[in-house]
């Protein structure tokens, strides 16, 4: 190979993969937070997506410590599964967690329990109040735009007013990656690293990244009982109710949160490529298929956002 040759091929441009290209977009919009907000604070739940997101924001600091502190509004009706690998995970990387508890309010007759027995809507205020004692100015979430056509509509620097409520005609343009972190005093802002991932590419960074999950995400045998087209976990929430048989099945988890609005799918992916096998082949996102809450009507998730929820 002659000199010139050489050259040419080493000055070939190394070509970054669609996760190379996620995963630089979403450390930039991490370190941009904090270098743009006070007190920026990270949503962490247990959930594969604030799991990732945690991840990222390990890397994009590292070796220095995660500059954000952590928040979860613990509906009370959560995954023992989950709250054990939350609590796992704060305790090895030595996080400061904050837990803005439901069922707190509801003890204390700030809230009421929900007809249907899901709590997922009660999270709005615990948040919101959450927010405001800690003077959080930013709070990073796992949303994606694939997940619902409201959170499509997001900006990933998303403005809220000083209620937390969010208003689709105030979010700015966000041109050549710039993000405009300005806001008035009493408002916030909520910051989207993963907006631009899919389903299939989170799952794809988690084989990559060999990142360990909760045990629900993948196949395992559980009682579950149908209700609204859905199968939901028996357990001390409120389900089941008379004439709602109780089925041991072998199940998994596409998404996690309140349990009982959080379906399971009947699944045998057993391994992290068992899963991206499968949702390759899906045609309906996880929160169409499994969250029951998305489902009370087409606005479901937008008039939830515009009230202050995430």
């Amino acid at each position: 190979m002659t000199t010139m040759a050489v050259r040419a091929e080493t000055a070939q441009p190394s070509r970054l993969s669609h996760l190379d290209v996620l995963e630089a977009e979403a450390v930039h919009i991490l370190r941009e937070t904090a270098g743009q907000f006070a007190r920026p604070v990270l949503l962490f739940s247990g959930g594969k997506d604030s799991v990732v997101m945690l991840h990222l924001a390990v890397k994009a600091f590292a070796p220095a410590p995660v500059p954000f502190e952590l928040l979860h509004v613990d509906t009370g009706h959560n995954f023992p599964e989950v709250l054990a690998y939350r609590d796992e995970v704060v305790a090895r990387g030595r996080f400061r967690l904050h837990v803005a508890s439901v069922q707190d309010y509801i003890d204390r007759g700030q809230l009421a329990e929900s007809p249907g027995g899901g709590r997922n809507r009660l999270q709005t205020v615990p948040l919101l109040e959450a927010v405001e004692a800690n003077r959080f100015d930013a709070v990073l979430g796992g949303g994606r735009r694939d997940e619902e056509k409201a959170r499509a509509k997001e900006r990933v620097f998303s403005l809220r007013d000083e209620f937390g409520g969010w208003d689709p005609r105030r979010q700015r343009p966000e041109l050549w990656s710039l993000y405009n972190g300005r806001h008035h005093p009493g408002e916030h802002l909520r910051v989207f690293p993963l907006s631009n991932f899919t389903e299939l590419d989170v799952w794809q960074y988690i084989a990559r990244e060999a990142i360990a999950l909760p045990s629900l995400y993948y196949a395992h045998e559980r009682e579950v009982f149908r209700r609204g087209g859905m199968w939901l976990a028996a357990g001390d929430w409120g389900g089941p109710r008379p004439g709602e048989p109780v089925q041991r099945r072998t199940v998994r988890y596409r998404t996690v949160g309140d349990m009982s609005c959080t379906g399971a799918v009947d699944s045998s992916a057993a391994t992290v490529w068992e899963v991206i096998d499968e949702i390759a082949a899906c045609r309906v996102t996880e929160r169409g298929a499994t969250r029951a809450d998305d489902q009370s009507s087409e606005a479901a998730m937008e008039d939830r956002k515009r009230e202050g929820y995430f």
